[in-house]
């Protein structure tokens, strides 16, 4: 697709694995992605700025475990209008302490995520995720249209990201950057255009079809 040149330069807000021989990278997936929740699930209960002070060194060990330390920092830099406007309004609805908590819970969690993907190819993590929806067969889950879902999904967002960044950046050189349409429209379209390429190429491939068409 003519859209691989705007997945490959969209911004890294998820991360995309790294190859490498690190003890990270070595660890199974199962080991990882249990770890990232448990560490995720402790921060959140805690509410504590001690136990989050904790988990950041600890979260910083890691990505030097990884040989990814100059990683570990790159979120807060995709994520900090975000995070300055949730501090700002928690500082002033509950304090410093709480604004820092609050966003420094969700930079660690978002950080713990990314090095699972910086570390776990793309397939195994798909792979672990259809492993994971397998004894949800009895309930009428399909587990491989779910792979199939959250592979479009991790192609899907960068495109979007990166074509929002290009309109962005073309509307800044023709000084329409303050025009709602300018901004918005393209990028509508471009997403129209690429949902029905995709859903084109799925179609040549004889997925996405309705069961009873398929049956018939």
């Amino acid at each position: 697709m003519h859209g691989d040149a705007d997945v490959r330069s969209a911004p890294d807000l998820l991360g995309s694995y790294r190859h490498g021989s690190s003890p990270v990278h070595r660890a199974p997936l199962a080991l990882k992605a249990s770890a990232v929740v448990v560490f995720s699930i402790t921060l959140l209960a805690a509410g504590s700025l001690p136990v989050l002070g904790g988990g950041m060194v600890l979260l910083a060990g890691v990505y030097a475990a990884a040989k990814m330390f100059s990683e570990a920092w790159r979120p807060l830099k995709l994520m900090w209008p975000v995070l300055l406007l949730l501090g700002a309004f928690q500082a002033f609805s509950a304090g410093p302490a709480t604004a820092v908590l609050v966003t420094g819970n969700i930079f660690a969690c978002v950080a713990a995520a990314r090095l699972l993907t910086l570390t776990t190819p793309v397939q195994d993590l798909l792979d672990g995720m259809v492993a994971l929806a397998r004894p949800l067969r009895f309930l009428g889950a399909d587990p491989e249209r779910f792979g199939l879902t959250l592979a479009l999904m991790m192609r899907s967002i960068p495109f979007l990201l990166g074509s929002a960044r290009d309109v962005r950046h073309s509307a800044m050189a023709r000084g329409l950057e303050r025009n709602p349409r300018a901004l918005t429209v393209p990028v509508v379209i471009k997403a129209v255009a690429y949902a029905q390429q995709t859903g084109d190429a799925l179609a040549a491939r004889g997925i996405g079809e309705p069961a009873d068409r398929m049956s018939g």
